[in-house]
């Protein structure tokens, strides 16, 4: 493990403290390596068009609104391939949320993100993507036919 040492001054070290505090982390090392890792997979993301990602997709929507359910599968069913499972759940009588477990590539997974969140209706979209690597060859031994899929570390 390598170390390096950063200067901030006052007022930014104090803020990243209260950071610290409010999200439970156990140090400094810890929030800077999360916060690296983030803006790294910003950075592969944005720099590589092809980038694999696993990604979860959650919005709030009035299903009252004409169509909208309807649209929202239709949406969901064009783009099968992406959608590895969906949750929804009622919230009260007028709004559901949905949460929807997403895999592949990452322009993709964005842009049937982004075609969700444009529906008349959907409220509070939010996508957390999180870009993987596939696993190399001989990571594991298996004998069946499927991908495994790692987050860069």
């Amino acid at each position: 493990m390598e170390r390096f040492t950063i200067s901030l001054d006052d007022d930014l070290a104090h803020e990243f403290d209260s950071l610290i505090a409010a999200r439970g982390y156990v140090n400094r090392s810890e929030a800077v390596r999360d916060i690296l890792r983030a803006n790294m997979d910003r950075l592969r993301e944005s720099s590589d068009e092809d980038a694999h990602c696993v990604a979860v997709l959650s919005y709030v929507y009035n299903h009252h609104e004409r169509e909208l359910a309807e649209r929202l599968v239709s949406v969901q069913h064009a783009h099968h391939d992406l959608t590895v499972s969906s949750m929804h759940a009622h919230l009260d009588h007028e709004h559901c949320i949905e949460t929807v477990i997403l895999k592949g590539h990452a322009r993709e997974v964005r842009a049937f993100a982004d075609a969700i969140c444009a529906e008349r209706g959907v409220r509070h979209g939010s996508l957390n993507l999180v870009t993987v690597q596939e696993a190399g060859e001989h990571a594991h031994a298996h004998a069946h036919d499927h991908r495994h899929l790692t987050p860069h570390l």
